[in-house]
């Protein structure tokens, strides 16, 4: 801080830490377009396609999951009992769930795979022209 003795005012000067915080809370309310270049929408591209993949693998993994531990707990215990089902029926039905629940968590991976390769193909257009502008 300088003291101004023309005017009797002051006059601040920043350090380049303080410019460069300045430069960073300014990012923030930026648009993303205009502060992003191209190798950060690139990554921001790919990571995209990933991460769609994944949290519907997730989803469905968690679910079925779910849904074979219920299997189990009506074939294993006495769930049935307290639900009202007869032993037996609760067996046949607590396997028929955990199949179910089985071929659910069991769809996972493909899933997965088949959302990447739709993702990937969506948006290969626009990673292979910044593919090309990047490495001329």
């Amino acid at each position: 801080m300088e003291n101004n003795n023309e005017n009797n005012g002051f006059s601040y000067t920043y350090s380049a830490k303080e410019q460069q915080e300045l430069k960073k809370i300014r990012a923030k309310y930026m648009s993303n377009t205009e502060s992003e270049d191209k190798m950060q929408r690139l990554r921001r591209l790919d990571r995209s396609v990933t991460q769609k993949a994944e949290v519907i693998a997730l989803c469905l993994g968690i679910i079925g999951t779910l849904i074979l531990g219920f299997g189990m707990s009506l074939f294993m215990s006495s769930l049935g009992d307290a639900i009202g089902l007869p032993q037996t029926m609760a067996m046949v039905i607590g396997v028929a769930v955990g199949i179910v629940g089985g071929a659910l968590a069991a769809l996972a991976y493909p899933a997965y795979h088949a959302v990447i390769k739709r993702e990937r193909a969506k948006i290969a257009p626009e990673i292979i022209r910044l593919t090309d502008e990047l490495m001329k």
